[in-house]
């Protein structure tokens, strides 16, 4: 089914909408407009209106009834590889993942600009350029809605910061606004129309008004909804609704979820009351009803029901055959909340393996950046090499980080490891040992419950009590496993207590304790090792364990008794929950002696691999980082290998940029990113040639902490300043080296940054050898610029390059950044081959926004489009003339 199928299909049931629109009481118009459960809009069975249900998604479609999915990797591993054929196929796994889980809208994507590098959800947005982050998006979600998945694009606007998330005020200015954080979400609207919009938690202080995003109406309804002509359903991001008249009229038309809440207590007795007028929520309930339309949970008279659609993701391999059903019942709420990181035993990658598999493992092997490669040892082999001894070394290679915390997480369908899928690539014959070398966790492992003995009964587990306000025992019993949840907590407890017996059994140090949030007092054989008073709400669902340690020590081989009492967190929207990650490290080598391993194997292999990386304690919602640093003892672990084997590859597993203080002592460095389910057999494939590791960084990494432009995003006196203007990402970079008295020369204090906004080596070489722009027209659509691009492979084997074009404003007109991203286009060419690559420049590439004329404007002048490699690594150079007066395409040279 095309877009333009579907949207046929809108137009001519817009008149029976409208019917079903005057069919329904005021009840029920109320009842539409709040969520019937955590993922589930209501129903009504004589309208033959069917529950919507949602999914989170940016990595994965979790659905709402437990099991497994497809566990993509990161979406800015997606950006990397600049791919739109790879976005598309994307989308269309994406749908098919929906339909098998029986979900109608996915929660995804997020097109929030990557301002600071620093931000804990910067591995769930594509990039920090808007261009690349929009072309991307489009791809993906016009793919996906195509096959009758609704996409959900996430967070209108300006939501990049999770310190103080669901307070603070984003202040910036109508240019920065519209030329930068609003353009992916007016690309996506005017282009694909993503059938629904997610408000963000925070504020924005902008167009003269200063309000939460649900209530900001000149953002949402003024903007979104009639400047651009929008016709889906603007949702709130969940539990981020705090009003009932202010949320109404500020064009919120869906509270999720319910069915408590703001709208959901007060909505209704405010139509009773006519504080809101009953005609208020037409336009609201009219958007659900197309979105229900859209998705096939409205059925009609004379039109076919159901959702039915036949899925094929292409080349590479991924969903085929057709698929069909969805939900058509409730949905019980679940907690929406950050899990602990999916460890090695959780999901072997043994037995069958779904066709997605393909997709993934193409999407995650042509993600990876090669950042330098000064010795060519990637590939590791050739034809006919001969076995080779490889150390597999780092934390990331023995537990990788396969996806990031928070709302995104999946249980994957499978997970590959870096050690199994390189013994088998590797030829016959060939050695991979594989050892940690470092620590990156800084809290110790889950407990193991086959370890703990409940101290009153005697029986195996914990031992688990609720308690009263009044400290009095509601009620309790002996738990066999644990999740790190307790969840459905009765909504009178007040508090948890966990007690158990802990087998120690080796002699040794043993690390106990209990990770959690809120109100806490933690026992280890009697003596207190933690307490906090800090009483917490719904900001802490999406808050991690891990970023509350608690840890204990024990010099024993016996046995310690834990006794834990946790605050029961009484959360609008999730229930009654308690947080208690129970953790435990058992004695081991030192961290010393660690290293020494890792050495001594590493001096005797023919190449080591060092896996180093971010973990879930780094990168995740619902905090932002305090620093760029790798965690642990990683940059340690790769000086000593470097020294002791100088054929020595790095990887580095994160979705952030990370400081890598070892750059230029390192001969190969790849950037790995967190790859899902498919990081070990990517990582095979590019290790030993099978696929190349084609991706180019979507965003800039910094070689300095000091040297980043924006280094936090946290608020002060509840306000976030965007004082950088347009200038985000690389264009503060290229700003700063543009003002330097000798360009690019860090002695003059131009901070230079490890490796630039569009970096990476690819396993070939290449030749830029001309470059022809041209303006072509087409009916009543405008004028379009298309740059085309002739490059050469100049290497023995063939390879894809990324060809970027960026734009230069004419001087003397208004601030412009020093360049910014035209266009891109990703050409495959073969060994000594060329290829003559076209590239779209949009014509909004060219314009500013006007805040006097509240319009879109071209300013004349002589324009250059710098055609190359990266942003900094720029080979041709074109010059487009736009007169006085005149549209760009309208005679321009």
């Amino acid at each position: 089914m095309s877009s333009q199928t579907v949207a046929t299909q809108d137009v001519t049931s817009e008149p029976e909408l409208l019917r079903l629109l005057s069919e329904l009481s005021a009840e029920e118009k109320v009842s539409l407009v709040v969520g019937a459960s955590m993922w589930t809009t209501t129903a009504v069975p004589r309208l033959g209106l069917e529950p919507v249900v949602m999914s989170d998604g940016p990595v994965g479609v979790r659905g709402s009834g437990g099991g497994t999915s497809a566990m993509f990797p990161a979406p800015s591993a997606l950006a990397a590889t600049w791919d739109l054929d790879l976005a598309r196929r994307s989308g269309v796994l994406f749908a098919a993942e929906a339909r098998r889980h029986g979900v109608d809208v996915v929660l995804a994507p997020q097109v929030n600009l990557q301002r600071t590098p620093v931000g804990g959800r910067h591995f769930e947005c594509y990039s920090e350029d808007p261009h690349l982050t929009a072309e991307i998006a489009v791809a993906l979600v016009g793919a996906t809605q195509e096959q009758g998945v609704g996409m959900c694009v996430k967070h209108y606007v300006a939501n990049d910061s999770e310190t103080e998330r669901t307070r603070y005020l984003a202040r910036l200015d109508e240019r920065t606004l519209r030329e930068a954080y609003l353009a992916p979400f007016e690309r996506l609207v005017r282009d694909v129309n993503p059938w629904s919009v997610m408000g963000a938690y925070n504020g924005a202080d902008t167009e003269g008004v200063a309000a939460p995003l649900l209530e900001h109406r000149p953002l949402v309804v003024d903007l979104l909804k009639e400047e651009w002509g929008y016709d889906g359903l603007f949702v709130s991001d969940w539990v981020a609704t705090q009003s009932v008249v202010p949320a109404v009229r500020g064009g919120l038309d869906l509270q999720m979820p319910g069915p408590d809440g703001a709208w959901g207590d007060g909505l209704l007795d405010a139509v009773r009351s006519g504080e809101v007028a009953e005609s208020e929520l037409d336009d609201k309930v009219l958007r659900l009803l197309r979105l229900a339309r859209r998705t096939g949970r409205l059925v009609l008279p004379g039109t076919a029901g159901g959702a039915s659609v036949g899925f094929s993701v292409g080349s590479a391999g991924g969903v085929t055959g057709g698929v069909t059903g969805g939900v058509t019942g409730g949905v019980a709420g679940a907690l929406h909340a950050v899990p602990d990181q999916v460890t090695a035993h959780a999901t072997p990658s043994a037995g069958a393996v779904a066709p997605s598999a393909a997709l993934l493992r193409e999407v995650a092997a042509r993600s990876v950046v090669v950042l330098k490669d000064d010795a060519g040892l990637v590939p590791l082999v050739s034809e006919g090499a001969r076995p080779l001894r490889v150390a597999l070394l780092g934390p990331a290679a023995v537990e990788p980080f396969f996806q990031g915390g928070g709302s995104s997480f999946v249980e994957p369908d499978r997970l590959t490891y870096p050690a199994a899928e390189l013994r088998a690539a590797l030829p016959q014959g060939s050695e991979v040992t594989l050892l940690a070398g470092a620590r990156a966790l800084r809290n110790p492992p889950e407990l193991d419950v086959d370890r703990c003995t409940d101290p009153v009964t005697g029986e195996p587990g914990l031992r688990v009590t609720l308690l009263a306000a009044d400290g009095g025992v509601l009620e309790e019993h002996t738990a066999t496993a644990w999740t790190g949840w307790l969840q459905d907590v009765r909504p009178d407890a007040d508090a948890v207590r966990l007690r158990a017996t802990v087998t120690l059994g080796e002699p040794g140090t043993h690390e106990l304790g209990v990770g959690t949030v809120g109100v806490h007092r933690v026992l280890v054989d009697g003596a207190e090792v933690a307490s906090g008073s800090t009483v917490v709400n719904e900001d802490v669902v999406l808050s991690s364990g891990h970023n509350h340690p608690i840890a204990a020590l024990a010099e024993a081989d016996g046995t310690a008794d834990l006794d834990a009492t946790l605050q029961v967190v009484h959360a609008v929207g999730y229930g009654h929950f308690v947080r208690a990650a129970l953790v435990h490290r058992l004695p081991g080598p030192s961290v010393e002696e660690e290293l020494a391993g890792a050495v001594e194997a590493a001096a005797t292999a023919d190449v080591a691999v060092v896996l180093v990386g971010t973990t879930a304690e780094v990168e995740s919602e619902g905090y932002d980082r305090p620093d760029l640093d790798l965690p642990g003892n990683q940059d340690e672990l790769v000086r000593r290998v470097v020294a002791a084997n100088p054929r020595t590859v790095v990887v580095v597993n994160a979705g952030a940029p990370v400081l890598l203080p070892w750059l230029a002592e390192v001969p190969t460095v790849l950037w790995g990113w967190l790859a899902g389910q498919e990081a070990g057999t990517a990582l095979a494939d590019v290790l030993t040639g099978a696929t190349e590791p084609s991706g180019r960084l979507p965003w800039t990494l910094p070689a300095r902490f000091e040297d980043v432009p924006v280094p936090h995003a946290r608020p002060v006196d509840g306000v976030v300043d965007y004082t950088e203007g347009t200038d985000v990402g690389y264009r503060a970079w290229e700003r700063r080296l543009a003002a330097a008295p000798a360009a690019g020369d860090a002695a003059d204090g131009a901070p230079v940054p490890a490796a630039p906004f569009g970096h990476g080596l690819g396993w070939t070489t290449w030749e830029y050898e001309d470059a022809v722009l041209a303006w072509g027209q087409s009916h009543d659509a405008p004028a379009t610029l298309t740059a085309y691009v002739t490059v050469r492979n100049t290497g023995p084997r063939a390879g894809r390059e990324v060809v970027q074009v960026y734009v230069e404003a004419p001087d003397g007109g208004p601030s412009r950044p020093v360049r910014w991203l035209g266009g891109f286009a990703v050409a495959d060419v073969p060994a000594m081959g060329s290829a003559t690559v076209r590239v779209p420049v949009p014509t909004r590439a060219l314009q500013v926004w006007d805040p006097q004329a509240k319009g879109w404007t071209t300013p004349p002048g002589t324009y250059r489009l710098r055609t190359g490699r990266s942003v900094a690594d720029l080979r041709l150079t074109n010059e487009l003339t736009v007169r006085p007066g005149e549209e760009p395409g309208a005679g321009n040279q």
